[in-house]
Order: C-alpha cells, then sequence, then structure tokens
C-alpha cells in the first residue's frame, strides 16, 4: 500500500504455517488414498465379476464397475475424506461430484476402449491392466476436481478472524471493540 494507507499491514506468516498446510494436503491424500484403494478395489472386483459371469462386452463390463466404484466413492469421501468439509449446498456437491465422476469415467474408460478396440489387446490380463492405468489416471483428475470444485474447504478460523478485525477496523459506523478506543 502507499503513504497514508489506513489498511494495516499483514500479519506475518505463523512460523509453522507452511509445515501445517503440508500436513494437512498430506493427511487429505493420505484419506483420499484410502477411500480411493478401496474403491479401486471394489471398480477391479466388480469389473472382474461382471466380465466373466455375464456376456456384457469389456467396456461395457467396466462402465458398470465404475458406476459402482462411484457411489462407494461419494460416500466414503463425504463421510471419511471430507466430513468437515462445507456441507451447505449438498444438491450442488453431488451434481458437481457427478460431472467430475463422468469425466473420470471417460478417461478411465477410454484407456480401456483405446486399448482393446485400437490396439486389439483384450486379454483378462491386459483388460486389467489397462482398465488399472485408466483409473490412475482417472483418479489424478478426480483428485484435482474433487478437492478443488466439489469438497470445498471452509475458511479457517484465524482468516475469519483477520477478516472480522479488519472489518471492524475499516468499518466508520462499527462500535469499538471493547477496551478499544477510537
Amino acid at each position: 500500500m502507499g503513504h497514508g494507507s489506513s489498511v494495516p499491514p499483514a500479519p506475518p506468516a505463523a512460523p509453522g504455517a507452511l509445515r501445517q498446510r503440508v500436513a494437512g494436503l498430506v493427511r487429505e491424500v493420505v484419506k483420499f488414498g484410502a477411500v480411493g484403494g478401496a474403491g479401486v478395489l471394489v471398480n477391479l472386483l466388480v469389473f472382474n465379476l461382471v466380465r466373466h459371469s455375464t456376456d456384457l462386452q469389456v467396456v461395457r463390463a467396466s462402465i458398470v464397475a465404475t458406476i459402482v466404484a462411484i457411489v462407494f466413492n461419494y460416500l466414503g469421501f463425504r463421510y471419511f475424506t471430507y466430513r468437515d468439509r462445507d456441507k451447505s449446498r449438498r444438491t450442488k456437491e453431488m451434481s458437481l461430484f457427478l460431472l467430475f465422476s463422468v469425466v473420470g469415467l471417460v478417461i478411465e474408460n477410454g484407456v480401456l476402449f483405446t486399448a482393446t478396440y485400437g490396439f486389439g489387446w483384450d486379454s483378462p490380463l491386459q483388460s486389467n491392466i489397462f482398465k488399472f492405468l485408466g483409473i490412475g489416471l482417472g483418479t489424478l483428475f478426480r483428485f484435482w476436481s474433487y478437492r478443488s470444485w466439489v469438497f470445498r474447504a471452509l475458511p479457517s478460523r484465524d482468516a475469519v478472524a483477520r477478516a472480522e478485525s479488519f472489518l471492524e477496523h475499516e468499518s466508520p459506523t462499527a462500535a469499538p471493540a471493547p477496551g478499544r478506543s477510537r
């Protein structure tokens, strides 16, 4: 800010703030990985069960398995990984989750489709390898989109307190805080 500014400078970041953010991200990745890992198992188990017990083509069996895993993952993410996140807009959350899950489904099954119909790699082992590779690529997209758009973080208490302090300081009609004079 320039000279004569009445806005106080932002307080310096706490010494461990970066460490706390990294630790929080690590916890989030571990929780996402736990739910996602269980979802991968559900996806692969359903895929192989449907593929070997029905006459569905490989990509259709994969789509069925992906849909089952999407439902499983939503429950795990909402009630475990992101249980502390904003819950005020559940309809919007579910709509965005489904939208990004469908994009992930296309990524995941696009890899399998390309391997199966583009290259003719259709043995059970090849199908599982490309299904797993597709899950991995889809997971990278899903992690970014879910944490950025679906399960939005609530503002931290420190950020809220700084904003309230700033507004209190800047508001010409605000009553002075107890113990403070203007």
